[in-house]
């Protein structure tokens, strides 16, 4: 394959997160720093300002884990799919680079393709933190049987509202059933994109 850099030598590089799908930052490669990141298996960018290669997280440990390049149809542009090993890639501390509006507002909502893998690690981190005043917490000190029940009895309902038919309270209650499902795959140590990853390798064309 042919890839077409710049005039520079240069190649955008689009990164896309690997579990949740989200836009985690942009940056330039140039041949070498495609190769490293192909031979290492880590994201290597090529730096304009200081016209030199780096490898992403070299200082700071937010290292990309480079999962597969893809190119675009006019192979000019290209997307590294990775795992963020400590989960914020702006160098601001923020999760990805693209965390302000076209108003310049901070954006906080988590859109719809991201959401199980971020909530399931927000369920993470509430066991972790040991939060008293979480919902979550106290479910979980009560034990994997309590959690199992109250997974069966949102099953239950969920069922309920789908045979009821009514959008509203089918909404409501698979969502429900989702966050306690999250919540026994975090008890069985399961991450939910192995649960989607599965899923997939079923997907047949």
């Amino acid at each position: 394959m042919y890839l077409k850099f710049n005039e520079e030598g240069l190649i955008p590089v689009v990164v896309q997160d690997y579990r949740t799908g989200e836009i985690r930052m942009f940056a330039w490669a140039n041949q070498e720093a495609l190769e490293k990141t192909l031979q290492t298996g880590y994201a290597h960018y090529y730096s304009r300002s200081r016209r030199s290669i780096w490898k992403k997280g070299e200082t700071s440990g937010e290292l990309q884990k480079v999962m597969e390049v893809r190119v675009d149809c006019d192979e000019d542009t290209l997307v590294y799919i990775v795992k963020q090993e400590k989960d914020k890639a702006c160098h601001t501390g923020e999760r990805n680079c693209f965390f302000r509006s076209i108003n310049g507002e901070k954006v906080k909502k988590v859109l719809p393709f991201e959401i199980l893998q971020r909530l399931q690690d927000v369920i993470r981190s509430r066991i972790e933190e040991r939060r008293e005043d979480s919902y979550t917490y106290k479910l979980y000190t009560q034990g994997e049987d309590r959690v199992l029940q109250k997974f069966g009895e949102e099953a239950v309902e969920s069922l309920i509202a789908l045979k009821n038919g009514q959008k509203e309270p089918i909404k409501a209650e698979l969502s429900d059933l989702l966050y306690h499902m999250l919540l026994m795959l975090t008890i069985r140590n399961v991450d939910v994109c192995e649960v989607l990853e599965e899923l997939a390798s079923r997907l047949k064309g």
